[in-house]
C-alpha cells in the first residue's frame, strides 16, 4: 500500500512540474508577444526615398522598399529593406532573460548583432554608443528610419529614410 501512496505523489507531482511548466511558458510568451506588439507601427509594406547625408548636405536619393513583418506568433519582426545602395534583411526580437530589444542585420558583406530600445514611442538600435538608429512614425502616419553619429559633440544624421504604406496595403 506505500508503494502506491508514494507513486501516487510522484505522479502528482510530475503533472504539477508539467502545469507549472506550461503556465511559465504561456507567460513568458505572452510577455514576448507583448513587447513585439508594441513595435507594429511598423509593420506593412512602405515604399520610400532613401538619402544620405554628407557634411549636412545630401549625398544621394534613391527609391526604396521595405517589407516589414510578424513572424512566429509575433515573436519575431522581419524587415526586407531593397534599394539600389542596400539590400538588407532584419530579424528584430525580444530577450525576456536580458530585458532587451535585439536587431540582427544581414547584408551582402555581413551582419550585425545590436542592442535596441523601446522608447517614447520609438525604436532604437545601438551599434555602438557613438551610433544610434531611430525607427518611428512621423505625426502624419509616415514610416520613418533614419541614423545618427556622435560626433564633436552632437548627433548628426547620416541616413534618412522616408516611407508612405504601399498602395497593395
Amino acid at each position: 500500500m506505500e508503494y502506491f501512496k508514494s507513486t501516487s505523489n510522484l505522479r502528482a507531482y510530475h503533472c504539477l512540474v508539467i502545469i507549472l511548466f506550461a503556465v511559465n511558458s504561456a507567460v513568458g510568451q505572452t510577455s514576448r508577444q507583448e513587447k513585439m506588439e508594441k513595435l507594429n507601427f511598423m509593420i506593412g509594406e512602405w515604399v520610400g526615398i532613401s538619402t544620405t547625408y554628407q557634411n549636412d548636405t545630401i549625398a544621394k536619393q534613391v527609391p526604396a522598399f521595405e517589407k516589414i513583418s510578424y513572424r512566429l506568433d509575433k515573436n519575431l519582426i522581419t524587415i526586407d529593406l531593397q534599394s539600389e545602395i542596400l539590400q538588407l534583411h532584419t530579424v528584430i526580437y525580444y530577450d525576456d532573460k536580458d530585458e532587451k530589444y535585439y536587431y540582427n542585420s544581414y547584408y551582402k558583406d555581413g551582419t550585425g548583432k545590436y542592442e535596441a530600445e523601446y522608447k517614447d514611442g520609438k525604436l532604437v538600435v545601438w551599434p555602438n554608443k557613438n551610433k544610434k538608429f531611430i525607427f518611428h512614425l512621423t505625426p502624419n502616419g509616415n514610416f520613418q528610419e533614419y541614423g545618427e553619429k556622435f560626433e564633436n559633440g552632437e548627433w548628426i544624421k547620416y541616413f534618412e529614410d522616408n516611407f508612405k504604406k504601399s498602395p497593395e496595403n
